[in-house]
C-alpha cells in the first residue's frame, strides 16, 4: 500500500497532473531515497562552504523532530528543540547564513524571500521527495554502503520511494566511500545507478538519455575530537578509551576512525535523532564509570546539537563529552 501510493504520487506529479512551484531564485537541493543515513547534512556544509562568500546563502530544512511548528527563522535563541538538531548545528557552524525550518518548503523559501535582505540561493534540505518544489538543481545522495540498487522499499527496507526515482536527479553522488575506491569499483556504481532510472522517457528533466547525469563519488574526513561545550581538541597521539554514544543510523566511519588512536571503544547505541531523556544521560554516566579515568565519551556532531542544551548533563561530564566533525572529500 505505501508503495502504490508514493508512485501513483510521483507519477501524478510527472504528468504535471499535481503541480511543482518553481522560483527565479536558484534552489539547490540535497535529498536521498534512502532514509537516512547518507550524509546530507556535511554536504550541504560542502555547498555552504562553496558560495561563501560570494553569495547570501539560505539553509531551508522542515526541522525533523523539532517541537516547534512552521516557519522559523534560527536565532541566537535556536537550538535543537526549535529547529531540529541538523539545522541547529548548520547554525552553529555558519552563523553568517540564514538558516531556517518550515515542513511547507513553498512557504518557507517565499519567508525567505520576503526577508529584508533575501537569499541569494537557498539549499534545500532533504526536499527530494517534496515535489511541491521545484528546484534548479536536484542532487541525490545514495550511501556507498548501502547503494539503492540493492535495497528494498519501506517496511522491507528502507528506500522511501522506488529506486527508479533516481530519474528526477541532476547530479547524483555515492556518499561515505571508502578513500582508496577503485575505478573499476566506480564504474560498477555507475553502471548500476544508471539502470535504476536515468534513462526513463517520463522525466521531469526532459531530453535526457541514459549517461547524461554526472555520478560523483564522496568520503568523509574526520577532525580530532573536540569537548562539545569549549570545543577544546584532544591530543590524539595520547591513546586512551572511549565511550562511543552515538544516534545516528550508521556511525561505522566514525568508529573506523576512533580505532585509529584508541585503546577501546564501548558503543552505546540510540535511534536516529534521539532525544536524550534523564534516565538516558544516568545510563551513559553509568557505563563511562566503568572505564578508566582518563577515558572520553565521543560523539557525533548531530548529536553534539542536542547534547548542547540537554538540562540533564551534569557538569561533571560535560568536560568528558567530546565529538567529532566531518568535512566532504570528493574522490
Amino acid at each position: 500500500m505505501y508503495a502504490l501510493i508514493i508512485f501513483i504520487r510521483n507519477l501524478l506529479f510527472d504528468f504535471g497532473i499535481l503541480k511543482s512551484k518553481k522560483f527565479e531564485i536558484p534552489l539547490i537541493s540535497v535529498g536521498n531515497i534512502t532514509m537516512g543515513g547518507t550524509g546530507k547534512t556535511p554536504h550541504i556544509e560542502h555547498f555552504i562552504r562553496q558560495y561563501l562568500p560570494e553569495k547570501r546563502v539560505a539553509v531551508l530544512s522542515r526541522g525533523y523532530k523539532r517541537k516547534t511548528k512552521g516557519f522559523i527563522l534560527a536565532d541566537e535563541n535556536a537550538d535543537a528543540q526549535t529547529i531540529g538538531d541538523e539545522p541547529f548545528q548548520i547554525f552553529q557552524k555558519f552563523p553568517e547564513i540564514t538558516v531556517a525550518v518550515d515542513e511547507n518548503r513553498v512557504r518557507g523559501v517565499e519567508n525567505l524571500l520576503a526577508l529584508p535582505t533575501p537569499p541569494e540561493i537557498v539549499l534545500l534540505d532533504d526536499a527530494f521527495q517534496h515535489r511541491k518544489i521545484s528546484p534548479s538543481e536536484n542532487i541525490l545522495l545514495i550511501n556507498y554502503n548501502r547503494p539503492i540498487f540493492n535495497d528494498r522499499i519501506f517496511p522491507y527496507g528502507r528506500l522511501r520511494e522506488f529506486a527508479c526515482g533516481t530519474k528526477r536527479a541532476d547530479s547524483v553522488i555515492v556518499t561515505k566511500c571508502p578513500q582508496n575506491i577503485s575505478e573499476k569499483e566506480k564504474e560498477f556504481f555507475i553502471k548500476k545507478i544508471e539502470k535504476c532510472g536515468f534513462y526513463y522517457a517520463q522525466s521531469p528533466r526532459a531530453g535526457r538519455s541514459q549517461g547524461e547525469v554526472p555520478i560523483y563519488f564522496s568520503a568523509f574526513e574526520y577532525s580530532a575530537p573536540k569537548n562539545i561545550f569549549t570545543k577544546e581538541p584532544i591530543n590524539i597521539d595520547v591513546k586512551r578509551s572511549f565511550l562511543v554514544v552515538t544516534g545516528v543510523v550508521n556511525a561505522s566511519g566514525l568508529y573506523d576512525y576512533l580505532e585509529n588512536f584508541a585503546l577501546s571503544i564501548e558503543k552505546l547505541k540510540f535511534s536516529d535523532h534521539h532525544d536524550f531523556t534523564k534516565k538516558d544521560i544516568e545510563k551513559i554516566e553509568q557505563k563511562f564509570s566503568q572505564l578508566s579515568p582518563d577515558s572520553l565519551i565521543i560523539t557525533t556532531e548531530k548529536d553534539r546539537a542536542r547534547l548542547l542544551s540537554n538540562p540533564f548533563v551534569p557538569q561533571n561530564l560535560k568536560e568528558k563529552i567530546f565529538y567529532v566533525e566531518i568535512e566532504v572529500k570528493f574522490l
